[in-house]
């Protein structure tokens, strides 16, 4: 076994909260600084900073603490804050010119959060099982991977920006990954994995899963796979490679997601894949499988295998100038110039009265093509147009799925679940070629 892969249980750094102000409450005994017994509550603003960081170590197994007005949902449609309350010990430090609260907690214990907080604790155990495996495999392979790259000096947060001669930007590509978390291991919004502590109670089946499945991750050529996972992949995942760093990764790449064993036909992706409903694991409307993986806050979202959003123009050349920082002036036309495997759109060339930009990857799209963030980047363009005007009156946007697509499809996995599939089979689906094995005890 690869000798960077932990023989035991690590302590994971999940960054909860940065803010001006950080108030919370300590239910128990905490150790502060290793020196001072406290409990209670507290509020620690910027003019406390010469006194940070601050350690609290919890000094029994009952201790806790509530961090009030925790951000969730960020830059979705569902933002909202809640107090959370956490196990384990909390640190507040100085970053970016604010103070930011990690709660450090051992792998295990944080894995029954975010299977709790990913999606419905009472999911089919099969189900729970899987997730867990790819939720530990997934965060240890960020930690591993870090670890490679404490020497690199790219920049975090991969970006290209192309430049015309005469200075008008002309494409910008971005993606973004976990990378951007230089001071703590995972942040506990969907950015990362969503992870609430024990805010929520924490079924018997979430903690089930957890034990049945401890220390196993998913495993290809002696490495921890990079397991990803969505929502909904709208029929067919995703490469890793069209959504992040251009870098092939074998065990991340397109599966149509029905069952392994039919024989299809030769697949086109054409518009009437996106308008039309055809046949997936994750094309379900079954309301009790939809509760396990939509939960809470996800269940307001109701079409997202298929969907349609349609902007008048002045809507959409508002939305457009405001997201991207460019006044495009009417737009003309959204022209899809490169689509990955899922059909999710890659490169896509905005034409203004005034400017025609290429922006990309996916999540950038869906940035600049929405308030919140659009469900995926797979989508098709129609145009309506009214008598002697030549722009666009109307852009309706037919879509597919809900995320990057990449990895295990959420909703997909809990159809295939349902219908009797192992862990192991609902693995073997999605991630190719990779293997499970238990890395610690």
């Amino acid at each position: 076994m690869n000798q960077s892969i932990p023989s035991s249980e690590p302590i994971i750094r999940v960054g909860i909260l940065a803010a001006d102000s950080i108030e919370f409450e300590l239910k128990g005994n905490f150790l502060l600084d290793s020196e001072i017994v406290v409990t209670g509550n507290y509020i620690i603003n910027m003019n406390d900073v010469t006194s940070l960081p601050r350690i609290y170590k919890p000094l029994t197994s009952a201790s806790t603490f509530i961090l009030k007005k925790v951000v969730i949902g960020i830059g979705f449609h569902w933002e909202q804050k809640e107090d959370q309350e956490f196990e384990g010990g909390l640190t507040l430090q100085v970053e970016n010119g604010m103070i930011r609260a990690i709660n450090e907690v051992p792998l295990e214990s944080y894995l029954k959060s975010v299977i709790s907080s990913e999606m419905s604790a009472m999911n089919d155990l099969n189900l729970l099982r899987a997730h867990a495996i790819v939720s530990r495999s997934w965060l240890l392979a960020q930690i591993q991977n870090k670890k490679k790259k404490e020497t690199a000096t790219d920049c975090h947060t991969f970006a290209n920006t192309k430049v015309r001669n005469d200075g008008v930007f002309n494409e910008i590509i971005k993606w973004y990954d976990r990378e951007d978390h230089d001071t703590f291991d995972v942040c506990a919004d969907d950015h990362c994995q969503r992870y609430q502590g024990i805010t929520k109670v924490i079924s018997e089946n979430a903690k089930k899963a957890i034990e049945d499945t401890r220390g196993q991750v998913l495993i290809y050529e002696n490495e921890i796979c990079d397991a990803r996972f969505s929502k909904c992949c709208g029929g067919i995942s995703e490469n890793f490679e069209n959504v992040w760093q251009p870098v092939k990764v074998p065990y991340l790449v397109a599966v149509r997601d029905f069952k392994p064993v039919r024989v299809d036909k030769p697949f086109r992706l054409t518009d009437e894949y996106y308008i039309s409903s055809p046949e997936a694991f994750c094309n379900t409307k079954d309301p009790q499988i939809l509760s396990q993986v939509l939960i809470d806050f996800d269940q307001s979202t109701t079409n997202f295998y298929r969907w349609k959003v349609e902007y008048k123009q002045a809507e959409i050349s508002s939305l457009i100038t405001k997201k991207s920082g460019f006044d495009f002036g009417e737009i003309i036309d959204l022209i899809p110039l490169e689509r990955g495997n899922s059909g999710r759109i890659i490169r896509l060339k905005i034409v203004g009265t005034k400017k025609e930009v290429i922006v990309g990857k996916e999540l950038e799209i869906r940035k600049w093509l929405s308030e919140s963030h659009m469900y995926s980047s797979a989508f098709i363009v129609k145009k309506s147009f009214e008598e002697d005007i030549k722009t666009p009156s109307k852009f309706t946007l037919h879509g597919a799925g809900w995320g990057h697509g990449v990895g295990m499809c959420q909703i997909g996995a809990a159809v295939m679940s349902r219908e009797g599939y192992t862990p192991a089979q609902i693995l073997e689906h999605y991630f190719k070629g990779a293997v499970v094995e238990k890395i610690y005890c």
